[in-house]
């Protein structure tokens, strides 16, 4: 992500500013959005845990993780340090209770995402992706500014959202798994735990190793964010670069 905004610095430095400067406020919003509802379900369920720990909170800085922050940056997509919670004291259950909490972080991220999208779909705002960067902004008008900060903020809440909901550990799309399976089913699954990170760190990897060419994560995800950014906010075609 962050390579994608450099070749601004050329044409204009303000424009790698506004640019690049909308992302990392989107991408702010949805981690720290993402991780309080993780801590805000836990806590709701019976575990104060979070909430000792200072995670109950909507400041970004309580809650990020420097590679899953590195990851957002670099590729669009990543993560937040993770919430801790204790699952023997969700009053619901361990299995169910870790389900809700995990759901509750990419949920919150498209909460957001479609709150944030009503004024471009309704047309008040026009749409602008960060993914694609004008000549120049210098004919820009206020809302033309703030049409590209909310379409920011929605494109990665969206894309927070499916990433994370990918089932492999220690992505929230793990639990949730883990949660609605079946015992014997949800058993067997929770076995493939130890082996989510390094399955996670090649899918990762792939694209940067194969010069593009090989994108797991991305041909499961581009439908998805394309169709759900679509949903809210009524803009035509493909929304990933």
């Amino acid at each position: 992500m962050l390579f994608r905004y450099l070749d601004l610095l050329d044409v204009s430095p303000w424009l790698f500013i506004v640019f690049f400067g909308s992302v990392v406020a989107a991408l702010l919003v949805g981690i720290a959005f993402h991780e309080f509802s993780h801590a805000l379900v836990a806590y709701s369920l019976g575990d104060p845990t979070a909430r000792r720990l200072g995670r109950l909170s909507l400041d970004p800085r309580v809650h990020l993780d420097p590679f899953g922050t590195l990851l957002l940056f670099i590729g669009g997509f990543g993560w937040g340090k993770p919430v801790p919670v204790n699952g023997h004291s969700l009053r619901n259950g361990e299995k169910a209770g870790m389900g809700m909490v995990a759901a509750a972080g990419p949920i919150s991220n498209l909460l957001v995402a479609a709150v944030l999208a009503a004024p471009i779909k309704a047309g008040i705002v026009p749409w602008h992706t960060p993914f694609f960067a004008p000549v120049s902004v210098s004919h820009w008008q206020a809302d033309d500014y703030l049409g590209l900060f909310l379409s920011a903020v929605v494109i990665f809440n969206v894309v927070l959202a499916v990433f994370n909901l990918i089932p492999v550990a220690p992505l929230d799309g793990f639990r949730v798994a883990v949660g609605l399976l079946p015992r014997d089913a949800s058993l067997f699954f929770r076995r493939l735990e130890p082996y989510g990170p390094g399955i996670l760190l090649i899918l990762v990897a792939l694209p940067f190793l194969t010069s593009g060419s090989i994108s797991i994560l991305y041909q499961v995800m581009a439908p998805a964010v394309n169709g759900l950014t679509h949903l809210l906010t009524g803009v035509q075609g493909n929304v990933l670069g």
